[in-house]
């Protein structure tokens, strides 16, 4: 029997407010525990939360970013249930009344076009944090820190439209780049700040029927994620093809083991008994406003993506991996426009910028080597003054010197060298170095010449024109010793 995985995702994502969703504490992450609460974030009694308006700007924006239909009106609800890092014994969700419904994200991967629905959008508080380690006493003991507490998160709600691991992992990376894109969430998964819980079942392929599902909760890397769902089908189809019964239930992903394990049995909504929020009125939205927030929305890397085909003729794999980042897309596009050449522009970035970029563990933002410099050097290899091979060089000096390449280039006497009779002496002593290579070529063995070039090209230390140096070899090779 054959089994296919279906697959939803509730991705939690922490709002870029300063302040928490009804009080004014800061959400600013890694302060001391229990530094950043307050009567109302602690759930005192008596204390009053209040609505903060920039989490709702920002809810909608990624609302709207995800196809959604905002609703003019939205409940907040007490969802009940008892942890110990939950102050109050509730959060102050969102239910029957959501903030949006009805999404949907489109995009293309190896060419083909990919949707995946969004059932809801809704607004909610964190939780804090419960300690498991780095105490003392944390084998018999847990502690608590509040100050995640009240930290205001949209909840990311997709139907079972993946059927894969590594689909659901790159749904949840697209997901990831359009929340940057609406500058509505840092993307920051090992702070904490964007986390995902997948709901996996099984069922056999060409069924209608969704078998009995299971949440992995917690998850804080695409890898992982992958890693996880992986792992739980094939723990459900041995199940499965076992005979035995699939149990719905919240698991762990456990990445030290590479392990599910599970947490507690899997409550529906009935358990957490939602009622409206007494102390909050309904969120009421007018269609001018929703139609302001939409209106400035930038635009979002699928349509970028789409535009760097049409307007740069890049290739969809180039075109898509320059997109996903909006700085990294400004920083193209502003090489390419001023140099003239997108192609060696999207080259250069996707290159040796990012090579650089990781080595150095930094941002598109910090990098020394300004679009213009970077256009600059572009335009000296396609005017034919240097080399791509000594441009390579003349980029590592201008990265650790922040020099100009035409200053670079000029001092240090990096330009191409084009003079027929200076290169046919290295040629020929070129030859005279490698006999062998000479004998080989006479003797039918043509692909020795690309040796020969190589030779050339290092004695010059890359600045030969390799045309003129192809040509020069194949006259003197084919010469009569």
């Amino acid at each position: 029997m054959d089994y296919e995985p279906v697959i939803g995702l509730e991705i939690h994502a922490q709002l870029l407010t300063d302040t928490k969703i009804f009080c004014g504490c800061s959400t600013r992450f890694g302060a001391p525990p229990n530094t950043h609460v307050c009567p109302v974030c602690l759930g005192l009694p008596g204390a009053l939360p209040v609505l903060n308006e920039r989490a709702v700007v920002y809810a909608v924006r990624a609302a709207l970013a995800l196809g959604c239909s905002v609703n003019p009106i939205s409940v907040f609800t007490r969802k009940n249930y008892f942890y110990p890092d939950l102050p109050k014994g509730y959060q102050i969700s969102q239910y029957e009344d959501p903030l949006s419904t009805g999404g949907r994200v489109e995009y293309t991967s190896h060419g083909t076009t990919h949707a995946v629905r969004i059932t809801r959008v809704h607004i909610e508080e964190d939780a804090g944090k419960s300690l498991h380690e780095g105490f003392v006493d944390s084998g018999r003991k847990t502690y608590l820190d509040f100050n995640r507490s009240g930290v205001p998160l949209i909840e990311i709600v997709t139907h079972p439209d993946l059927r894969s691991a590594s689909a659901a992992a790159e749904f949840f990376e697209r997901l990831r780049a359009i929340l940057l894109a609406v500058e509505v969430n840092d993307g920051n998964m090992e702070e904490g700040s964007l986390r995902c819980d997948a709901n996996v079942s099984v069922r056999l392929r060409e069924t209608i029927e969704l078998g009995v599902k299971v949440e992995v909760k917690n998850i804080n890397s695409f890898r992982f994620l992958e890693r996880a769902v992986d792992y739980e089908f094939e723990r459900q189809v041995a199940i499965a093809r076992k005979g035995g019964k699939i149990d719905q239930e919240t698991r762990l992903w456990d990445a030290t083991s590479g392990r599910t394990v599970p947490m507690r049995s899997k409550e529906e909504a009935h358990d957490y008994r939602y009622f409206p929020e007494p102390d909050l009125p309904p969120l009421t939205l007018t269609a001018d406003w929703i139609q302001s927030v939409r209106q400035a929305l930038p635009e979002l890397p699928e349509d970028r993506k789409r535009r760097f085909v049409i307007e740069y003729a890049l290739t969809e794999h180039d075109a898509g991996l320059l997109a996903q980042s909006r700085d990294i897309a400004e920083f193209f596009e502003m090489t390419a426009r001023t140099s003239g050449n997108p192609k060696a522009a999207s080259n250069w970035i996707m290159g040796e910028l990012t090579r650089k970029m990781k080595l150095r563990g930094i941002g598109i933002d910090t990098v020394p080597v300004t679009t213009g410099a970077l256009a600059a050097l572009i335009k000296l290899v396609d005017a034919g003054t240097i080399s791509g091979l000594t441009a390579k060089n003349v980029f590592e000096r201008m990265w650790e010197s922040g020099r100009s390449a035409a200053e670079i280039v000029k001092q240090e006497g990096l330009a191409r060298i084009d003079d027929t009779d200076a290169l046919r002496v290295i040629v020929a002593n070129t030859l005279a170095s490698n006999r062998g290579a000479v004998l080989k070529y006479r003797s039918g063995k043509t692909s020795t010449l690309g040796f020969l070039v190589g030779q050339v090209m290092r004695l010059t230390k890359g600045k030969a024109n390799p045309q003129l140096v192809n040509e020069l070899l194949s006259q003197m090779l084919d010469d009569a010793d």
